[in-house]
């Protein structure tokens, strides 16, 4: 009896070439489904308007907010963060830091943050605050809320006012991650060193 080798090898070649067209199908499913969710539920990016931030963010920087983070893990003090504020007709967005979290105590005095009593011991040089605003009295965080401060600490919008108060978990779209006109990580970045080494240049001290 013989055996047919060439049609067996057109047959296993054929099986091959199958196998490869539904690897390749998958893959492209996989990587359309990725950038889809990326594009819909974990990426965005956001235009920094105003100086509130600064010197962290500057106007016209564009940032990539993750928006994925805050469903992976726990959102901490020192994050920056972005903010929907508004009502539904009226919304806006907001780059701010977290300070307070839920179940403290925060209050301002003499211009610094205190936590439960204790002064925050921060993680950059802020100025010092020169208007306390609502957090001159006490002010108790609820378990979804947050107390966030912007960088600019006498001149931006934050929790201290009224129009803007504590802020909601679910109005938190997600943490500031890259700025991306340098491709730096934002958790990185110290505005306010670098200020204070061009000031220095400029005095020459």
């Amino acid at each position: 009896m013989k055996y047919d080798f060439d049609l067996e090898n057109r047959r296993e070649a054929r099986k091959q070439l199958l196998i490869k067209v539904l690897i390749t199908m998958a893959e492209i499913a996989v990587v359309l489904f990725a950038a889809y969710a990326i594009t819909h539920f974990g990426m965005e990016t956001y235009t920094v308007s105003g100086q509130d931030m600064s010197p962290t963010l500057r106007e016209k920087d564009k940032i990539l907010v993750n928006k994925m983070s805050y469903r992976i893990h726990s959102i901490h003090r020192e994050d920056v963060v972005i903010v929907e504020q508004g009502g539904a007709e009226h919304k806006y967005y907001s780059a701010e830091r977290i300070i307070g979290l839920p179940g403290e105590t925060i209050q301002i005095k003499e211009g610094y943050v205190y936590i439960n009593d204790k002064k925050l011991e921060e993680k950059y040089d802020f100025p010092v605050m020169e208007n306390g605003g609502l957090a001159l009295e006490k002010v108790v965080l609820d378990e979804d809320e947050y107390f966030v401060l912007c960088d600019n600490r006498n001149s931006g919008e934050d929790s201290r006012n009224a129009n803007m108060g504590n802020i909601l978990k679910e109005n938190i779209i997600g943490k500031a991650w890259i700025r991306l006109n340098t491709i730096e990580l934002i958790s990185h970045l110290d505005g306010f060193a670098k200020e204070q080494e061009k000031t220095s240049s400029k005095t020459g001290k």
